[in-house]
């Protein structure tokens, strides 16, 4: 028995649905509280990495295709086995969604750091700053506290939100959780250290073109959404390829821009000092109250971020089933 075709738009609105649904759902709640599946990934990632460790790109890039080829290939067949049942396909992508975004822990833990600074205590906010990012936030004063802040809230934007959402849109539900896949080991082993400066090479570069489309995208819809765009243009075309990382600069000098102040400059990573580029050179400096300013910014990019890529994503398959009729 034949069984009836399915119209390749059922799909692509079931995963619509789903991220949307998602989306709210991490707007409402967060992150899980315990037994997040980004956790469990990284716990698996971490065994796996213990056994294969060498100090070889060769073993890395055998780690990262393994690790991310299997996400990849388990979202792709759960996908396809709900197919025809676009309910379940739209749990399914509502699940994912909910699961690799993290737009609202980030404001949250922002915002928790911008309370601590406004009420003066400057050990409650350098004890939260890890949660937010790596810098050694010992010998950070209360403006360079809230540089921190911003400057991870801008970076963040486009890892845990828009990056995600972008591959989303591009290849549905696999697109989505390969993503968090590639970006949560580029936290793990991409970074510079002896350890895996080899090893981890090819997580950090896979991590860097992942993040290409998503960085950009941010960045003009920050523009989009800054209170004097023309700034946060200027700055974002200036500056935004002077830092170190071919991606967070775009996303951080757009940032510089809209919330109008100056970002950059040196760093400290543990032993590890950075001095970087500054961007929007000629704004002021960060105060505590553009903490609260990036995070409102922040959840302005995301929500224009969804909407962009569901319909990109309705696009494009719309697209592509027009041309297999054609064809067929």
């Amino acid at each position: 028995m034949l069984r009836p075709a399915v119209h390749p738009l059922s799909g692509a609105a079931a995963f619509g649905a789903g991220a949307v649904a998602g989306y709210l759902a991490d707007a409402r709640f967060g992150d899980p509280r315990r037994g997040h599946p980004v956790a469990g990934f990284g716990s698996a990632a971490g065994r796996l990495e213990h056994l294969l460790w060498r100090d070889h790109r060769a073993v890395g890039t055998a780690f990262t295709a393994l690790t991310v080829g299997t996400v990849a290939a388990g979202a792709i067949a759960a996908d396809r086995l709900l197919a025809r049942r676009p309910l379940g396909r739209a749990a399914l992508a509502a699940a994912a969604t909910w699961t690799v975004l993290g737009g609202t822990s980030l404001t949250r833990e922002a915002r928790a750091i911008g309370r601590s600074l406004a009420a003066g205590d400057l050990t409650a906010a350098r004890a939260r700053l890890p949660h937010l990012c790596g810098r050694d936030p010992s010998a950070l004063d209360e403006r360079q506290l809230a540089r921190a802040v911003v400057e991870s809230v801008a970076e963040n934007t486009a890892d845990a939100v828009v990056n995600a959402l972008v591959w989303g849109g591009l290849a549905g539900t696999p697109g989505l959780l390969a993503f968090r896949a590639v970006n949560t080991l580029d936290a793990m082993v991409g970074h510079r250290s002896p350890r895996y400066a080899r090893f981890g090479w090819a997580s950090a570069r896979l991590d860097d073109v992942a993040g290409w489309p998503g960085a950009r995208l941010t960045a003009l819809l920050t523009v989009a959404a800054a209170p004097a765009p023309r700034t946060a243009w200027r700055v974002w075309r200036r500056d935004g390829s002077a830092h170190p990382s071919p991606n967070a600069g775009q996303a951080e000098s757009a940032f510089a821009g809209a919330v109008g102040v100056r970002l950059g400059g040196t760093l400290r990573y543990g032993e590890r000092v950075e001095h970087r580029p500054v961007l929007g050179g000629e704004l002021r400096p960060v105060g505590v109250e553009d903490i609260e300013r990036a995070c409102v910014l922040s959840r302005r990019v995301s929500a224009l971020a969804l909407g962009t890529t569901v319909a990109g994503h309705l696009l494009l398959r719309a697209a592509l089933g027009g041309k297999r009729r054609v064809g067929s």
